[in-house]
């Protein structure tokens, strides 16, 4: 037979269960909560990732090849960058860079590290290199800046200077200050 002191020690465990299940079920809803806010606010990383840029008539303008690409407090970095216009555009450069930064909000490509930008239709026709450690390109604009110190190279000519400024579409480059080259006849 059961005695009312058995009855009360039941009801006692009893109710400790439940108040167990349930504030353990309050604090897995939280943590589902709390996860699914911070994944909103960690963003997205991609591996191989290509991205695809357009100009204000929507159409493709250039593509951005990754070997990563990380989205994080509105901005996202891309590392080993390859960054090549559309035909379309008639701009016949490709840049590649260690790692780029594009702004949320803000339409330049800050390319960094290793930066290189060749063109097989450079300046006076020959194949044209531009190196430098920081570049940024207006995309859009087919503008690409630094004030760091740039290399040039057209054909057997060497250029080097502090800062320079070039229309990517035009095949003209405007160096800065500290201009200094090596000249072949």
């Amino acid at each position: 037979m059961i005695s009312p002191r058995n009855i009360i020690a039941l009801a006692v465990l009893t109710a400790g269960a439940m108040a167990s299940w349930y504030l353990t079920r309050q604090d897995q809803s939280n943590d589902t909560n709390a996860s699914q806010v911070d994944a909103t606010h960690r963003g997205y990383y991609l591996r191989s990732a290509r991205i695809l840029g357009t100009g204000s008539d929507g159409a493709l303008l250039y593509e951005i090849q990754a070997e990563s690409a990380e989205q994080q407090d509105g901005r996202v970095s891309f590392s080993d960058v390859h960054l090549n216009y559309s035909p379309q555009s008639g701009v016949p450069w490709t840049v590649n860079a260690d790692s780029a930064t594009i702004h949320e909000n803000d339409q330049r490509v800050l390319l960094r590290g290793h930066v290189r930008a060749v063109s097989r239709e450079g300046f006076s026709g020959n194949d044209t290199e531009i190196r430098t450690q920081y570049l940024e390109i207006d995309p859009e604009n087919y503008v690409a800046e630094t004030d760091e110190r740039v290399q040039i190279r057209i054909g057997p000519r060497s250029l080097t200077a502090t800062g320079m400024l070039a229309s990517l579409k035009e095949n003209q480059v405007k160096l800065k200050s500290n201009v200094s080259g090596k000249f072949a006849p």
